[in-house]
């Protein structure tokens, strides 16, 4: 009998309570062993608590060290800050991690695909560090650090080693923020000079974001700060099929939070065709991260099998099923990976 784990579980709000009960049900059905403790963000939580990241749910998440989360509405323009970052920076997640590969019979320009976007993810523009000059004219500030911008790079080359990858390309804008990006980029280049065996490239990311539409098979780990991170994991998921089908990650030194890397779509809410894969595919990584891989490898096989064998698939993957059914789909094929498991 494995070991049982204590999980943070954030439903979000719009689709993400369904998306992730959907997870939920296929995490128990592969046989991994996990204690539920649930807390909310968002809006429900600034109703009920007053806050949108309320004290208790960064204590829980501490308490537990691990997280799977849904997706959280961010309003746009006005309101409360985002819920997203204000988690990521309250726990210290510093490294977004956001693997991208294509899955079985889900249509994309490309095939062959698996290249890694790794994003800091305290810092930069997203600091939130805003204020108004004089009416008519605001002003933003981008910060960043000798400290945030080594950390991101020495998590960036670990990974790399660990998971056999061969080359790390920073995505950068030294040749117009010469000081900002100057210091992301120097501090790159000293963590570089540890790893003799990682290839080191440095692109501006205007010119990354052309290379990655016209060859993408050039790329393996991409490195850069907050902002362009943000853009270029959502230009890199249009590679494979969109985000709704590849998983997301937010790791620290002691946390880390599992989620879904799509938006809330309240409009979609309650229809039953949200496509839960995205944070099924998250909790993969989570499961890998408990140490879980025997129940991490049994839903990788669940997915490939559905999805090729193409019968029960949500809307926007070509096909009629509800989020509920998929998932049960994906379930069923999950257990029956551990039934023959365990028959040997």
């Amino acid at each position: 009998m494995g070991k049982r784990h204590e999980v943070a579980l954030i439903p979000g709000d719009g689709i993400g309570p369904e998306v992730i009960g959907a997870a939920v049900r296929v995490i128990e059905a592969a046989g991994a062993d996990i204690e539920w403790r649930e807390g909310v963000l968002g809006a429900v939580a600034l109703e009920k608590f007053g806050s949108p990241v309320p004290q208790y749910v960064l204590d829980l998440i501490r308490e537990t060290k691990v997280a799977l989360k849904g997706p959280v509405t961010t309003p746009i323009g006005t309101g409360f800050t985002s819920a997203n970052v204000t988690l990521r920076k309250s726990l210290e997640l510093y490294a977004s991690l956001r693997p991208v590969r294509n899955l079985p019979s889900i249509r994309s320009c490309y095939a062959g695909i698996d290249l890694v976007v790794v994003r800091e993810n305290t810092e930069g523009l997203y600091s939130g560090i805003e204020h108004e000059v004089t009416p008519g004219v605001v002003e933003s500030l981008k910060i960043i650090t000798e400290k945030a911008s080594t950390r991101i790079s020495e998590f960036a080359f670990r990974y790399a080693t660990e998971n056999r990858r061969q080359k790390i390309t920073v995505v950068h804008k030294a040749n117009i923020m010469k000081m900002s990006d100057g210091l992301f980029l120097e501090c790159a280049r000293r963590v570089a000079s540890k790893y003799p065996d990682i290839e080191y490239e440095e692109m501006i990311v205007d010119s990354t974001c052309m290379q990655l539409v016209m060859n993408p098979y050039r790329f393996d780990v991409l490195l850069m700060e907050n902002l362009y991170g943000d853009i270029l994991s959502e230009l890199c998921s249009g590679l494979v099929g969109g985000v709704a089908v590849v998983p997301g990650a937010n790791l620290g030194d002691e946390m880390a939070v599992f989620e879904a890397v799509h938006g809330s779509a309240p409009d979609r809410a309650g229809t039953g065709t949200a496509n839960p894969l995205g944070v099924i595919l998250s909790s993969v990584l989570m499961l890998r991260h408990l140490g879980e891989n025997k129940a991490a490898d049994r839903i990788d096989k669940a997915i490939a099998s559905v999805l090729t064998e193409g019968r029960t698939l949500t809307p926007d993957l070509g096909g009629t099923a509800t989020t509920d059914e998929m998932a049960d789909a994906i379930a069923g094929a999950a257990a029956a990976v551990e039934t023959a498991d365990k028959r040997g």
